[in-house]
This record gives structure tokens, C-alpha cells and sequence, in this order.
């Protein structure tokens, strides 16, 4: 009877267990336990360049509408924000039926900031016509412009064929080259604040006299009224099309860390979300940087050759702060250093001057830094052993003189 109650007990804490951790949504994810249901997915921590998570990365997926990331770029770096762009009809009769618009309308005179709030927010594929026909000329010119850009930024596997993500067989990336594609944006400060925004209304322009066009950002890691909203994130992008399935690029940054996560082919709009959140999570619970050493640190002692004996023992210190990106599941303490010393350290030594390297390897990540000599060292100079030799050689000079005088004096008896 007691052996029953007993186990009905530990059910009963279970279940209470289970219940807590849901109501306050606790997910805790091991390294091997990380799984993201998508057609691929990445995690890269930016300072480093660490990925931290990754499938199927460097395979060719259907981008939708993050393409608007690099559209978005090169609108920035090839006009002034305050610039007008004309909407011509072929920018809004070629939107295929479904996708969205904001809408703009033929003849009406945007300013540049105005479509790119409209691009990256609201996602609309009209914005995106007019922007890539002002700089490119037409969506073909637009579109040499966005692979130009690709090669540049180190994209291998991407080819645009078009400034929005509409859908064409021809039009395809990685989720590696969005990562690449969407840390060059976000060295953007314009760029940043666009995609930070929540809420943009369009003014009243020329063709449109209502301020009732409300460009709300489709991100919901950015809207203070979603389930999803994290003070951390402070952008990208969205994009859904039925081939490319749900994708999202985030930026995110907490304690030091910066990390950018990708996911192209997400199963549903909500999914998209709830395995980008994991990402994020696992990253900020399980990685942090810390210093392995600061500057002037002694990392290792040597006794010079041809050195005072005051001075021979001297310390190598590093010339610079080793901070580290690593699992906090690794002890710091147990990183050994990669020493190498220059072929021939001899007295004289500067203070400061090079006399090595040092290397760390942490979490699959190298650390170098230069090893300086942390004091002068004096050459010795040998004056006592100078002066004893040149008293043993006077000595024996004065018996030489001695016997040979002494052998003189004898031939002169005879």
C-alpha cells in the first residue's frame, strides 16, 4: 500500500513539474537535442564567425521575400533617402495575384525612404518594383546589380533573377549566402533602424491623399503585441511564398553576443517563429565570451642566453586581450596554450620587443597574440672573467720569465 502511494506521489510531482515549465514556456535544449524542423537552418555569432548550429546551410532553397534584404542594401547604397522614385504601371501590373502590395499607384512620386519602409515592413512587392526599376533601370538591370553584389558580399550559391522573391526557378540561394547577405546589411545604420521599426505610416503624396496606408513589420520578434516579441531581436526579415515555404532571417544581440539565425522552409508561418526562438535560446543559455587573458598577462618564463645573471630570467607577456566565444560547458582552464618562440633569443633584449607567438584554441576558434619581453635584458659583458684570465696569463708569463732567467744565469757560470 505505502510502495503505491508512493509512486502515485512522484507522478503527481511530475506532472506538476511539466505543468510549471509550460506555463512559463522554460525550453531547455542540450547541444545534441537542437533540432530545426526546416528545409535548412543556421546560427552564426557575428564577432566570431562561430556557427553555432547548422543544417543543410550551404543548400539551394527558394528565398522568397528575404530577398528584399539585398534589394533593400543596394536602394541604400546607391541613392539618398530623401530621393523621389515614380511608380510606373509595369511596377504595379506585374504583381503576380496573392502577393502583397502596399499599394501604390501608377504616376504617384515616392521618396526612397518611404518604398523602403514599405519594402521591409510590410514586405510589398510594388516597393520593390519601383526601387529596383529608379536604380537598376529595369528588373533585369536591377537584378545583374544583385548578383554583382552577391559575388562581392562571397555569396557562391545564389542567383536573383528579380528584387522581391517573387517565385521563379531561377531564383535561389542558401542559407549561408542570406547569412552573409544579411550580416553585410546590418552594418547599415539606416539599414538597422528600417528593420528594427514596428510601425511606418506613408505620407500623403501626390496620388494618394489618405495617411492610412500602415506599413506594420511582418516580423513578430518586433511587435510589442506578439507572443513572439524579444527586446534581443532587433531585426530582419520575413518571407512566404508556397515554394519556398516560410523563411525569416533575425538579428539578435544579448550580453556581448551578436548572432544572426536563418531558416528557409519553415512547415508554418507560426513555426517559422517557435524554431528561430529556439535558435536564439539555445545560443544566449549555452554560449557566452569570456577573457582568457589580458593584455601584459605573463603567459610563459625564459632564462636568455648571454644575459646578466640579474637579468636572464625574463617573462613573456602577451600583447593584447584574448577574449573567447565558447559552450559554457567548457573549462577555460583546461585550454593549454601553443607556444612558439623565435629561432635565437640572445641578450641584448628591449622591453616590448617580439619574441614569439602564442595560440588558443577554444570551441574550434583560434585566438593568436605576440609574446613581448616584459623587461630589458643586459648582455654580460665577462670583465671579471677578462681580468682573471689576464691575471692567470700574467702569471704564467712571470714563470716563463723566471725559468728562463734562472736557465741563463746557470749558462753564464759555465
Amino acid at each position: 500500500m505505502y510502495k503505491k502511494i508512493s509512486r502515485i506521489y512522484k507522478i503527481f510531482i511530475m506532472i506538476i513539474f511539466v505543468a510549471v515549465i509550460l506555463s512559463n514556456k522554460i525550453i531547455v535544449y542540450a547541444d545534441d537535442e537542437l533540432e530545426i524542423d526546416a528545409k535548412a537552418s543556421l546560427v552564426v555569432e557575428n564577432n566570431s564567425g562561430k556557427i553555432i548550429y547548422e543544417n543543410d546551410a550551404k543548400e539551394q532553397n527558394y528565398p522568397a521575400s528575404v530577398t528584399k534584404i539585398l534589394t533593400a542594401i543596394i536602394v541604400l547604397e546607391n541613392c539618398e533617402l530623401t530621393d523621389t522614385a515614380t511608380v510606373s504601371s509595369s511596377a504595379v501590373s506585374n504583381i503576380p495575384e496573392g502577393y502583397v502590395v502596399a499599394p501604390l499607384f501608377v504616376g504617384e512620386k515616392m521618396k526612397i525612404n518611404d518604398l523602403l519602409y514599405a519594402l521591409m515592413l510590410k514586405s510589398a512587392n510594388d516597393a520593390a518594383y519601383v526601387l529596383a526599376e529608379h536604380v537598376g533601370g529595369s528588373i533585369d538591370g536591377f537584378s545583374d546589380l544583385m548578383n554583382k553584389k552577391a559575388k562581392e558580399i562571397g555569396c557562391e550559391n545564389t542567383h536573383f533573377v528579380n528584387p522581391n522573391g517573387i517565385h521563379n526557378e531561377e531564383h535561389y540561394t542558401t542559407a549561408y549566402d542570406m547569412y552573409l547577405i544579411s550580416k553585410y546589411a546590418m552594418q547599415n545604420e539606416e539599414f538597422r533602424k528600417i528593420v528594427s521599426t514596428y510601425q511606418y505610416t506613408l505620407p500623403v503624396t501626390n496620388k494618394y491623399s489618405n495617411k492610412d496606408r500602415v506599413m506594420k513589420n511582418t516580423n513578430d520578434f518586433v511587435n510589442p503585441n506578439s507572443k513572439y516579441y524579444n527586446e534581443d531581436v532587433n531585426g530582419i526579415k520575413t518571407g512566404t511564398t508556397l515554394q519556398a515555404g516560410n523563411c525569416l532571417i533575425t538579428s539578435a544581440t544579448k550580453e556581448g553576443l551578436d548572432i544572426i539565425t536563418v531558416i528557409l522552409g519553415a512547415k508554418t508561418s507560426d513555426s517559422k517563429f517557435s524554431e528561430t526562438k529556439k535558435m536564439i535560446d539555445y545560443t544566449f543559455d549555452n554560449y557566452k565570451y569570456s577573457k582568457l587573458h589580458k593584455k601584459e598577462d605573463i603567459i610563459k618564463n625564459i632564462k636568455v642566453e648571454k644575459a646578466t645573471k640579474e637579468t636572464e630570467d625574463l617573462n613573456l607577456i602577451i600583447d593584447t586581450d584574448i577574449e573567447v566565444l565558447h559552450n559554457t560547458k567548457i573549462d577555460l582552464d583546461e585550454i593549454k596554450p601553443e607556444i612558439k618562440l623565435n629561432d635565437k633569443i640572445e641578450a641584448p633584449i628591449i622591453k616590448g620587443q617580439e619574441l614569439g607567438t602564442v595560440k588558443y584554441t577554444v570551441d574550434g576558434l583560434e585566438y593568436n597574440a605576440k609574446l613581448l619581453a616584459e623587461n630589458d635584458v643586459e648582455k654580460k659583458t665577462y670583465v671579471i672573467e677578462i681580468l682573471i684570465g689576464s691575471g692567470i696569463l700574467l702569471i704564467i708569463v712571470c714563470i716563463v720569465l723566471k725559468i728562463r732567467k734562472k736557465k741563463s744565469k746557470r749558462y753564464s757560470r759555465r
